[in-house]
């Protein structure tokens, strides 16, 4: 018997399409709780520069936005929420996800900051960024950048 290869997964753009799978992972992910997080505080303010999706087939099994925020007065990314489903998991998607954003900022010569574990995200250039200011509570060794050293005490806004 011959079984066929299962469909490669393929990192593409987010599309308006992608909208209601989008939600459905990210609320998976995260739950309800997440309205309540700083970083959400952020991304209410802000635009998204850019989204991306994996896809198998027709089904949407990751998604990862970047924000379009200003950094100490200088324009930059914020990277989040980086949402994978259950059961596609602990192959790499993730990684993947993160790295077509800060391929996307590579191209636009942006930092990109985010909220998250330096064990995971340090292996993409990552380090803390102590002295950035975000728009409320955060675990400041979370608070995370990629790029140039930003502006020292720096806030966060949008655009």
């Amino acid at each position: 018997m011959y079984d066929a290869p299962a469909p490669a997964l393929r990192i593409d753009a987010e599309t308006p399409a992608d909208a209601a799978a989008i939600d459905r992972l990210v609320m998976a992910a995260f739950g309800p709780g997440r309205f309540a997080k700083t970083a959400e505080r952020l991304r209410e303010r802000a635009m998204i520069a850019a989204g991306f999706v994996a896809r198998q087939d027709a089904s949407v099994l990751g998604s990862v936005r970047l924000w379009l925020i200003t950094v100490g007065g200088t324009r930059a990314l914020f990277l989040g929420p980086v949402a994978v489903a259950a059961d596609a998991r602990r192959g790499g998607l993730g990684a993947d996800l993160v790295q077509a954003c800060l391929d996307f900022a590579d191209e636009a010569g942006l930092g990109v900051l985010l909220v998250g574990d330096v064990p995971y995200f340090g292996r993409f250039g990552f380090e803390t960024a102590p002295d950035v200011t975000l728009p409320g509570p955060v675990d400041r060794q979370r608070v995370l950048w990629r790029g140039p050293s930003p502006a020292l005490g720096a806030v966060i806004g949008a655009r």
